[in-house]
């Protein structure tokens, strides 16, 4: 398609943006407006892309632009076969070939990539103007009280007042039942016959667009990890709607009282698979929110289900977008707990004798994608106990999950994962012996490890560690008193018991991967 050399508006579009209601589409003159997107070898390799996750981007902005241009829209489509290193290159070469009046740009996820595409701006004097995103729920400017440095921020009262104010699940001014959440309602287990009557989610086949796409991942990004031959992700805002009507009519009713279970084999469960369609922008947050209310009051799923998963949309996927727009750029580089080991090399394989964590990674490996309980108490929690630098663990995560968007996963990694920020987003860290994930799992049962020792050849290492873990931050977190009954513990441990830990946690890092000695 031409594009004229002068142009009236040009609507920067990145690839998480995706939203076809977007301020900065607004008042759009076909006739004088273009559209601006680009595939950039950078957004691939400043961490290295799993593959699937590329093609979602990827064929998801190809997809939106062929819409776009659908409705007689112009679109200026830098693709991956320009070789184009950056967004800001790509942005300097349109700048330097055409005259644009105003620059228009939706307020982007990720710190980084606005500070590239304002400094080419700035450096060439082009008029700009960027704009709300409109996507979300909350405005943080609304909520600065959120974001006070001096201030550590709790996601209950958060979650409250945006309960209030969008009437969620309210009845006036108080939640329906009483209760703001039902969490001890939430966090059941299998029995030992695993989970029943699992319906798949809906599958997406590749079309012509995303099949170009994986041919030239494939051949552009060779080294990246992860695979695309399960790629099965939608990447149309047909398709979310598709994939929220599937959550909602055949996982949604039993999500809450398992979305804290793992299973070994079973990727999915009953978990909702949104969180592409969300932060890409394919669908927004009030349509997932009205249609999971809806099913409450039509009485097809539970009060506590509706609720739990009304709580991660409305509550932790808003709340981290306040800590990252309000802590960046200092944020990435916490590290309260001076954790400075390297990420062990099994978290780019799979290839370890733990089968949880083996589980769990090649899961990652096969469909870029873990629930958030895998997350955070399997790969999060061992990184986190073996002491590894959380800037190396922030980026593993951006690397390897389809959905992964610097705003949501780097808080989530940093703050709640890591404890990295020090209790600015959570009031306690999150640790657990293997015991835990024997309770929520079935992966101790073909382990060599057992969960219940904590040293010698049959330890399991998640125990170990988080024994070492309570004794060498004990003095940090001592005045914690949401830490106090697991330190009391702590304590009743004999020295030489204590002693063997620490020195078996010392053998476990020094390999690496699994403890092999007595």
């Amino acid at each position: 398609m031409n594009h004229p050399r002068v142009i009236r508006k040009l609507v920067i579009v990145l690839g998480d943006q995706l939203d076809h209601q977007a301020l900065a589409l607004d008042e759009f003159d076909n006739a004088a407006d273009v559209i601006w997107m680009a595939e950039v070898n950078d957004e691939n390799l400043h961490v290295p892309s799993h593959k699937s996750r590329s093609v979602l981007f990827l064929s998801a902005m190809r997809h939106f632009c062929a819409e776009q241009q659908g409705i007689g829209r112009r679109v200026l489509y830098h693709p991956l076969s320009e070789r184009q290193k950056s967004l800001a290159s790509a942005l300097e070469k349109t700048i330097t070939d055409h005259r644009i009046k105003t620059v228009v740009l939706t307020k982007p996820g990720d710190f980084r990539v606005e500070r590239e595409l304002t400094n080419v701006l700035d450096e060439h004097n082009q008029n700009y103007e960027i704009v709300r995103d409109n996507h979300f729920i909350c405005d943080p400017h609304n909520f600065k009280s959120f974001g006070a440095k001096d201030k550590n921020l709790r996601m209950e009262f958060f979650y409250r007042r945006l309960r209030k104010e969008t009437g969620y699940l309210m009845e006036g001014n108080l939640p329906i039942g009483g209760k703001w959440n039902y969490d001890e309602q939430n966090r059941g287990s299998f029995k030992k016959n695993g989970p029943q009557n699992l319906v798949d989610p809906i599958f997406f086949k590749s079309d012509k667009i995303t099949n170009e796409v994986m041919l030239e991942v494939e051949n552009a990004f060779p080294e990246n990890p992860g695979s695309i031959e399960n790629f099965n992700w939608p990447v149309t805002r047909s398709q979310a709607l598709e994939a929220l009507d599937d959550f909602v009519q055949n996982r949604l009713p039993n999500f809450g009282k398992f979305q804290d279970a793992m299973w070994s084999g079973q990727s999915w469960l009953y978990h909702s698979r949104l969180s592409v369609c969300l932060n890409l922008k394919l669908i927004s947050p009030r349509e997932v929110l009205t249609a999971a209310e809806r099913a409450y009051h039509s009485d097809h799923a539970s009060l506590s289900s509706v609720e739990g998963f009304i709580r991660q949309i409305l509550g932790w996927r808003e709340f981290v977008r306040l800590i990252h727009h309000h802590r960046m750029p200092e944020y990435v580089n916490s590290n309260s707990l001076n954790a400075q080991e390297d990420l062990p090399g099994f978290f780019w394989t799979g290839e370890t004798e733990m089968s949880c964590l083996k589980d769990c990674i090649q899961q990652t490996l096969s469909t870029g994608y873990n629930h958030h309980i895998q997350r955070l108490m399997v790969t999060g929690l061992y990184t986190l106990m073996l002491g590894v630098n959380p800037k190396q663990v922030h980026e593993w995560f951006l690397s390897m999950y389809v959905d992964a968007v610097e705003w949501v996963e780097m808080p989530n990694v940093i703050g709640m994962s890591q404890f990295a920020d020090g209790g600015v987003m959570s009031s306690k860290p999150y640790v657990a012996t293997g015991k835990y994930i024997n309770r929520m799992s079935n992966y101790c049962k073909s382990c060599r490890y057992d969960p219940s020792k904590s040293t010698g050849k049959e330890a399991c290492p998640f125990t170990t560690l988080y024994w070492d873990f309570l004794d060498r931050h004990h003095e940090q977190l001592k005045t914690n008193p949401r830490m106090s009954l697991q330190l009391r513990n702590l304590e009743r441990i004999e020295p030489l018991q204590l002693q063997l830990i620490k020195e078996q946690a010392a053998l476990i890092r020094e390999q690496g991967n699994v403890l092999l000695a007595a």
